[in-house]
């Protein structure tokens, strides 16, 4: 287990503010009774422990092992299948696509995998509003990103990157042409978030509505 690099500042930054702060509140004891004192110093020490592990856990990258295979999707983040639905996407692959979302808590790792390996033929950054990522029309107006890879057999399968109400901070670390492996990290969003991920028509989803998935790891459809 380590820490993503995109927490690293927000981390370091947490440390000191918290240090600073009960700095503070010990360098002031005799405004207060001891009693005062000792909850207040108490509460603010704990208080900051708290704040820091949050952060901590929620940037955490835990080591995994991706077992690849061409001939499956895995699943591109950690959370819950909350949408599974044959729909048209409008944006590149301009055809009708088997979709599937999963919504991404807080507290779920927040690292976003390939699902499939293969070329990223497509990668655009989309600015936004921030509704609540399972709001309907948060895949069309939200903060977003649409990245496309195609796979050596020539199909393509699309993938976005969808900011949340608190999820501001879509990271994203491909650019078309790239040759990307099966379960590469290609991004990051911070706090809660959605990705969804458009299939053909004849792949055979093996998740269903409700399910936990794990990037890297959980297989969510077949071809």
């Amino acid at each position: 287990m380590t820490i993503h690099k995109e927490g690293r500042g927000l981390i370091l930054a947490t440390t000191v503010v918290a240090v600073l702060l009960n700095i503070t509140v010990a360098s002031v004891p005799s405004y207060f009774s001891p009693t005062v004192y000792s909850v207040l110093s108490t509460t603010v020490l704990v208080l900051s422990i708290v704040v820091l592990l949050l952060v901590l856990q929620f940037f955490r990258l835990p080591a995994i092992e991706v077992i690849k295979n061409e001939k499956q999707v895995l699943a591109p983040a950690d959370g819950k299948v909350v949408v599974i639905e044959e729909t048209e996407e409008p944006e590149y692959l301009q055809s009708r696509r088997k979709q599937i979302s999963i919504f991404m808590s807080p507290i779920n790792v927040h690292v976003n995998r390939m699902p499939v390996a293969g070329k990223i033929s497509y990668a655009k950054y989309h600015p936004g509003k921030y509704l609540v990522a399972w709001h309907p029309k948060s895949s069309t107006e939200n903060e977003r990103t649409t990245i496309a890879v195609k796979m050596k057999n020539g199909t393509e399968v699309l993938f976005r990157q969808i900011a949340g109400a608190l999820a501001r901070r879509i990271k994203w670390y491909v650019k078309e042409g790239q040759p990307m492996e099966q379960g590469d990290e290609f991004g990051f969003i911070k706090f809660g978030s959605r990705v969804d991920i458009f299939l053909p028509l004849d792949a055979r989803v093996t998740v269903k509505i409700g399910d936990i998935t794990k990037g890297g790891k959980t297989v969510i459809a077949e071809f």
